[in-house]
């Protein structure tokens, strides 16, 4: 029974880590966290597939590196803001005006979800930097 219950659990953190790890590639070149979802997928698949642990260190180092730089000055800041006020305009956009390509709420709601996560991992990022310039290291990672 309990070795069921494993199997199942494997096979759903190895599917949702997947997913995270094909939506985070396509956002590396689309507007959106990419190496966070990447990193994110790659922490799941590694707990699926204890072989892939290997993978886990460099990919980390990358996406907080990524994380700080996104938040590393005001214009950076700023552009990461619009950025999102995009997506959620965007998104109310494509859900009430039927003419334009892929219209729908389907279409809009990814676009408002996506401007939803950008703010949710910029205040993450941002939060971290701050903590890591205070001295004080941060609770995902001991280095700067």
């Amino acid at each position: 029974m309990a070795r069921g219950v494993e199997s199942i659990r494997r096979t759903a953190l190895g599917a949702l880590g997947a997913v995270l790890l094909l939506i985070g590639v396509a956002l590396l070149v689309l507007p959106g966290p990419g190496l966070l979802l990447v990193f994110a997928g790659v922490v799941l698949l590694a707990r699926a597939v204890p072989a892939l642990d290997r993978f886990v260190a460099p990919v980390r180092v990358r996406a907080m590196r990524a994380a700080e730089e996104s938040v590393s000055s005001r214009w950076r800041i700023a552009g990461s803001v619009l950025v999102g006020l995009f997506l959620l305009a965007a998104g109310a956009a494509w859900g009430l005006v039927p003419e334009l390509p892929y219209s729908g709420w389907a279409t809009g709601a990814s676009l408002i979800i996506s401007g939803f996560v950008l703010f949710a991992l910029l205040g993450w990022s941002h939060r971290r930097l701050r903590a890591a310039r205070r001295g004080s290291p941060p609770a995902s990672e001991g280095t700067r």
